[in-house]
């Protein structure tokens, strides 16, 4: 049989790279096909060990054209092509902890397991993320990361237990060639203050596709039910990426959520989580090493890195006794609670980007949106998120005085917003002029259908 593969794009512009994925009624056999336009150009098929079904085939290619695409696939590869194809490379890794580092044709990025050692370099996820064509490393220090989640565990409520610093995650590879790579991350969280948050497993699923300039994946939990900022909260979950360019510097400048941003300004959580640092620092009768190691780093408040304050107040890292921690953790969630909710931090409705940076605490939470950009105003780099379900809020903070960057799927008081199972896309590139554009593609991808009828030759 043959098979006609078309692909229509319900969009008006040009598609780069786009992953598109089709099903052929017929166990074939090879991993690698060629495809051909009707012009005569060739077009790499993968095909797809994951998911399959007895009797079929499942290829994926990474196609451009704008309009209607038409191709048939033709043939397997040679060995002797197949050595020569170009595609996903796997690089030598920077970091001890990294499982693949990859070369897509658009990014160099870094995959890690994680050491848990409670420290930002220790942390799973994307640790090293490049562009190849501004060739812009968007994390050089390897101390954060891109896909780390948190909520509902990294909260006052939980005490402060951080899954991407403190677990190791295991790494299946589901797909490696030269078109996709889709790799599955499986986790243990360690067990924090609530009971029913206690024994919780997760998987993350990523996928990178050749020159594609997006990536996804989707995270899955245990299920739980908990109570976070005085709200009920079932299977929702905070995710975060981080980017960072050193002191007085930012990759990105500016906010926009699609259609308009509603936010409000400040984070009076972080305010009294510092609070509380001092005063324990000057106050807590604790006498413990771990407790006096802390102090000592604490001694100049301002100097001190933020990793210290919310460290500090950790079940896992044990620097306080349960009974303390419960206590000073309480304090600073009651008074979070109010000073949240106050009338002086008023919504505001803007029709224009927002420079985070120019307000209070660096930092704004802006409300529900399932497309999202930070980009920078000088050089038009631009991260664009889609989620397949909108986000409740999000947290996003532009710090000057560290170049941190941070894009958050949580409300105040770290209350988590995403829903869990929830596709993430994200793109990377000259897109601030035309962020909207690649918005609607994430979120509206190509319709595929494919077509049988005789191989030319074949007998009627």
């Amino acid at each position: 049989m043959s098979y006609l593969i078309t692909v229509t794009d319900p969009l008006a512009g040009q598609r780069q790279h786009e992953p598109v994925i089709f099903s052929i009624p017929e166990a074939l056999e090879g991993d690698l096909w060629w495809a051909l336009t009707p012009e005569g150009r060739r077009i790499l098929c993968q095909k797809l060990n994951h998911e399959t079904h007895s009797g079929a085939s499942r290829f994926v290619a990474s196609v451009s054209f704008s309009g209607e695409l038409h191709f048939t696939l033709d043939r397997a590869c040679r060995d002797d092509e197949i050595a020569q194809l170009e595609g996903i490379s796997l690089l030598e890794g920077k970091e001890a902890d990294c499982f693949a580092r990859l070369h897509t044709g658009q990014f160099d990025l870094e995959l890690c397991r994680g050491t848990a050692k409670g420290v930002g370099a220790s942390k799973w996820g994307i640790r090293h993320f490049r562009h190849l064509q501004d060739q812009v490393e968007l994390l050089p220090s390897g101390n954060n990361a891109i896909g780390g989640f948190y909520g509902p565990f990294f909260t006052p409520e939980n005490g402060l237990i951080n899954p991407p610093e403190h677990t190791i995650v295991e790494i299946d590879v589901l797909e490696q060639g030269p078109v996709l790579h889709h790799y599955r991350m499986r986790g243990t969280i360690p067990d924090g203050l609530l009971a029913e948050l206690r024994g919780k497993h997760f998987t993350i699923d990523w996928k990178f596709s050749w020159q594609t300039p997006w990536f996804q994946r989707q995270y899955q939990v245990d299920d739980f039910q908990t109570v976070i900022n005085g709200r009920a909260v079932t299977n929702k979950i905070t995710v975060g990426d981080e980017f960072e360019s050193g002191v007085g510097k930012l990759l990105f400048d500016r906010f926009e959520a699609y259609g308009g941003t509603r936010y409000r300004a400040g984070d009076p959580y972080a305010e009294e989580l510092v609070t509380m640092v001092g005063s324990t620092v000057a106050h807590s009768a604790n006498q413990s090493a771990k407790f006096a190691e802390f102090r000592a780093q604490l001694s100049d408040m301002a100097a001190a890195h933020w990793d210290l304050y919310w460290r500090m107040f950790s079940a896992w890292e044990q620097v306080l006794d349960e009974d303390e921690l419960r206590q000073r953790l309480a304090q600073v969630r009651a008074r979070a609670h109010i000073r949240a909710d106050l009338n002086q931090r008023q919504w505001q409705l803007s029709a224009s980007p927002v420079e985070v940076s120019t307000l209070a605490h660096e930092t704004i939470f802006p409300g529900p949106a399932s497309k999202t950009v930070e980009y920078d105003s000088a050089s038009g780099r631009a991260m664009v998120w889609w989620t397949s379900q909108p986000s409740g809020a999000f947290q996003i903070v532009q710090r000057r005085q560290s170049g941190w960057v941070n894009w958050g799927t949580n409300g105040e008081n770290e209350c988590p917003e995403l829903p869990v199972g929830v596709t993430i896309k994200t793109a990377y590139g000259q897109f601030a002029a035309h962020w909207t554009q690649m918005a609607d593609a994430l979120e509206t991808a190509p319709h595929v259908t494919v077509v049988s009828g005789p191989r030319q030759g074949d007998t009627p």
